[in-house]
């Protein structure tokens, strides 16, 4: 992961490295006609957005503020005998490189799966009243069990979830950021709205994604032939913070 100065310098190296072989590998513009007014600009506009995110230091990701959630709901014709669940991450690793506009802007986030939590009160509590209800301790371990076994988040083989920003529009405090996500090592990328906090010293990411479990090759639980089973849309929201170094 991103977490510290040796690495972030490797990271900013390699993208300009990146950069700089893209621009060796275009063919060159015709004999006797020179490049464009618009290839020009394009040129400056990447020379600068490259050095600006090369500049931009990284900044470590704060465990204490940062934590993804996972509403996982229940299906099948018996569902009302189950219970809809919230996971909660802990343990986060990551960085965020923090530059004049979400464009030049980029963060890592690295999520060990055996340190995910069902169904804390505090984590119900702050999901919304529909989870109230509080989840017994019994049902907790089993669901826990469940969740981290080969079929599903398959904790041995795959032990860390990697979410990371590829691209970013708009501008502060609400950008559109393309994400991609690597989970069981399938990639999937989503472009989702982010509400941003930022100051000098901090900034917090918040927001929200959709997406189906099958998609990343899990099989959704089920017992009873189906008729309880977890629904396939997984809820995930997220807040990131990170503090400057």
């Amino acid at each position: 992961m991103l977490t510290n100065g040796t690495n972030g310098a490797m990271v900013r190296r390699l993208l300009l490295a990146v950069l700089v072989l893209a621009g060796a590998c275009r063919a060159p513009p015709e004999r006797g006609t020179a490049a464009t007014t618009a290839d020009v600009k394009a040129a400056q506009a990447s020379r600068t957005a490259t050095t600006q995110l090369a500049q931009a230091g990284a900044w470590p990701v704060d465990p204490e503020r940062t934590v993804v959630t996972v509403i996982v709901r229940r299906a099948g014709p018996l569902a009302r005998l189950g219970h809809d669940h919230v996971i909660t991450s802990a343990d986060e690793r990551g960085s965020v490189w923090v530059g004049p506009i979400p464009a030049r802007s980029a963060f890592e986030l690295e999520l060990p799966v055996d340190r995910f939590e069902v169904d804390l009160p505090g984590a119900r509590a702050s999901a919304g009243a529909e989870f109230g209800a509080p989840v017994p301790d019994e049902a907790r371990a089993g669901t826990r069990q469940n969740m981290l076994r080969r079929e599903v988040l398959d904790a041995a083989g795959f032990p860390v979830i990697t979410v990371r920003s590829i691209a970013a529009s708009g501008d502060w405090p609400q950008p559109v950021i393309r994400l991609e996500v690597t989970l069981r090592g399938a990639r999937r990328e989503f472009e989702i709205p982010v509400s941003i906090e930022l100051d000098a010293t901090t900034v917090v990411a918040r927001g929200e994604v959709r997406f189906n479990q099958t998609d990343f090759g899990m099989a959704p639980f089920s017992v009873a032939g189906g008729a309880i089973q977890v629904a396939d849309t997984l809820e995930v929201r997220f807040e990131i913070a990170a503090q400057a170094p």
